[in-house]
C-alpha cells in the first residue's frame, strides 16, 4: 500500500466552506462513509463531503467522529483544530467482511464440492445473501413510496426493476453454476491440498511431503537469426 494512502486531510474548503475529506485508500473511504460523509467521484480523484443542510454543530461532530475512526484504524489525519480528538472508538468487522470471506473460500477451494458450498451462501433460496439483497432493494423501494419528492416514485420503480430483472439474472446464473459444481464431485486439476506426510515408499530422505515435484519449464528458444545475404 502506498504510504500516501495512509494520510488524509479533513477541514472546511476555504472557497466553498464545505466540509471536505481528501486522501486515503478504499478502506479509509469506507470509514468516511460510515461516519456520514458522501463520496464525490471525479476523473482523477475521489474525495468526500459532508451531507448538505447540516447544522454547524452536526457538521463538527461528523468531522470529529471521522477523525477518531480513521486514527483508530491507523491513518494519519491532518484536520482543523476544532475536529482534533484523542478518542479512539472500537472498530468491528463490517458485514461485508463476511461476504468477502466467501471469495477467500473460493480461492482456497480444491474441489467442486468446496466451491459449491461457498456459493450456497450466496444462492440459498430463503436466507442466502442474494435473497437478503433483494429484500433490501424492495425495502428501499417501499421507503421511497410516498416520500414526497417528484423523483421518489421513479427511484422506487427503478429499485424494484433492479431486484426483479438484474438481480434475478444474477441469482439464476449463480444458482445454476452452484448446482453444476455440486454435481461434479471433482478435484480441481491445478489445486491440491498438501498433507505434509511422507509415504513409506519415498526414496528421498530429505522429502517433507508427498507433493509431486513442480513441472519442468523448458528454456525459451533463442530468437531466430536472420539469414545472411548471399554473395
Amino acid at each position: 500500500m502506498p504510504l500516501a494512502d495512509r494520510f488524509l486531510d479533513i477541514r472546511h474548503d476555504p472557497h466553498s466552506d464545505e466540509l471536505l475529506a481528501r486522501g486515503g485508500d478504499s478502506e479509509a473511504h469506507s470509514i468516511l462513509q460510515r461516519a456520514g460523509f458522501i463520496a464525490v467521484v471525479r476523473l482523477h480523484e475521489t474525495y468526500h463531503r459532508a451531507p448538505t443542510g447540516l447544522a454547524e454543530d452536526d457538521d463538527s461532530c461528523l468531522a470529529t467522529d471521522a477523525v477518531a475512526r480513521l486514527r483508530a484504524a491507523g491513518y494519519h489525519v491532518d484536520c482543523a483544530p476544532d475536529f482534533d480528538t484523542d478518542a479512539r472508538p472500537s472498530s468491528y468487522l463490517p458485514l461485508g467482511f463476511s461476504v468477502a470471506h466467501l471469495a477467500e473460500r473460493l480461492r482456497d477451494a480444491t474441489t467442486t464440492d468446496e466451491a459449491a458450498d461457498a456459493l450456497t451462501e450466496l444462492t440459498a433460496a430463503h436466507d442466502g445473501i442474494l435473497a437478503a439483497l433483494e429484500e433490501v432493494l424492495t425495502a428501499t423501494a417501499d421507503f421511497h413510496d410516498g416520500l414526497g419528492q417528484a423523483a421518489d416514485p421513479y427511484t422506487a420503480r427503478r429499485l424494484r426493476y433492479l431486484a426483479d430483472e438484474h438481480l434475478h439474472i444474477i441469482r439464476t446464473d449463480l444458482a445454476h453454476t452452484r448446482n453444476a459444481l455440486a454435481d461434479r464431485h471433482a478435484q480441481h486439476p491445478s489445486r491440491s491440498t498438501c498433507t505434509a506426510k511422507v509415504p513409506t515408499t519415498e526414496r528421498e530422505r530429505s522429502a517433507v511431503c508427498a507433493c509431486p515435484p513442480p513441472p519442468r519449464t523448458l528454456p525459451a528458444p533463442p530468437p531466430p537469426v536472420a539469414a545472411g545475404l548471399r554473395r
